[in-house]
């Protein structure tokens, strides 16, 4: 099966899953997330405002707010297939663009250096446990992560696990992955290849 057919059949699960086991599963993956040492070390997090059925980032950007963490969301110019991340305060420092994605208002926010991005939190929609992910289709996130050198985690449902994905040459593993049942070291199944 190639990406395009395996991103359907995993989408096609998450929106089969009930809203309360969504929401527990959120619920289990954020406190893993928020009690790691990359969480915890980290002074800005970078984050996408996730859209149902991923796992819930609203809940972990206020855990961050309450911290005294910078939060910081991407702007994504289409064209480009860039991604500029800018720090946001408040909810009502986002809009909404195409897809019904929500992103920061440029005139409210401020951009964020790679550099200066601790964790940054990777969507996708499948896994494997070496980090390799099939994202949404637009390549944004393998782009970006080609010269970032912070942590990098991906939150996933375990039903988003897949034992292989077809893997490109351009395409970049996250560090870790966080599912409801385990935190895989995808570092350690990598050098195990």
């Amino acid at each position: 099966m190639g990406k395009v057919e395996i991103r359907k059949s995993v989408l096609k699960l998450l929106n089969n899953m009930f809203e309360y086991e969504h929401d527990r599963k959120s619920a289990v993956i954020m406190n893993q997330l928020i009690e790691s040492d990359s969480f915890k070390k980290a002074k800005c997090v970078a984050v996408t405002i996730s859209r149902y059925p991923e796992v819930d980032t609203r809940p972990i950007i206020k855990y961050a707010w309450q911290m005294g963490k910078r939060v910081a969301v991407p702007k994504c110019n289409a064209r480009t297939r860039e991604m500029d991340f800018r720090t946001i305060n408040s909810f009502e420092d986002l809009e909404t663009v195409y897809m019904d994605l929500l992103e920061p208002i440029e005139s409210k926010t401020k951009s964020v250096r790679k550099d200066e991005i601790d964790l940054q939190i990777v969507p996708g929609v499948v896994f494997s446990k070496e980090g390799y992910r099939i994202g949404f289709g637009g390549g944004y996130y393998d782009r970006y992560l080609e010269q970032y050198k912070g942590d990098s985690v991906s939150l996933a449902f375990e039903i988003q696990m897949m034992n292989e994905v077809p893997v490109q040459s351009h395409d970049l593993p996250v560090d870790r992955i966080i599912t409801e049942n385990q935190m895989i070291d995808c570092t350690c199944h990598r050098s195990n290849l």
